[in-house]
């Protein structure tokens, strides 16, 4: 079964039931899971955790049996401290790596597909990325 890494944008959107986002981002988390087993990393889990009092109210809304918990593998780190200092080199200003260069690489280093409804930095930054997002 292949695997998806599911980005905090997607699963935000039902969460909190984005007038804009929510039906595709249902319709495709529904479509993908039943092919696909559906992943998340810590970095995802802290960024949805600002819409939860607690882990266990996180957890009861998002189960790992919905969605499987990985950690972030050390490949991941090394590729995405690469990706920030491409990052860097083009003028970007962020004094740190961003969340989103550690979830394109964890995607990468693990040979899943990424589901986001923003594309456009996994696009520049892992161009041979395997990505879903809204056309």
């Amino acid at each position: 079964m292949a695997s998806v890494l599911v980005d905090s944008n997607v699963l935000l959107d039902v969460l909190q039931e984005d007038p804009t986002w929510v039906d595709w981002s249902s319709d495709t988390l529904g479509r993908l899971g039943r092919s696909s087993l559906l992943v998340m990393n810590p970095i995802i889990y802290a960024e949805i955790s600002v819409s939860f009092p607690s882990a266990e109210d996180l957890d009861s809304a998002v189960p790992p049996s919905l969605i499987e918990r990985e950690p972030l593998p050390y490949q991941a780190g090394f590729l995405a401290g690469k990706v920030y200092l491409a990052y860097r080199r083009r003028g970007g200003n962020r004094t740190t790596p961003l969340p989103d260069f550690f979830i394109g690489a964890h995607a990468a280093i693990a040979g899943y597909r990424l589901l986001t409804r923003d594309a456009t930095r996994f696009r520049t930054y892992f161009p041979t990325l395997d990505i879903i997002a809204p056309d």
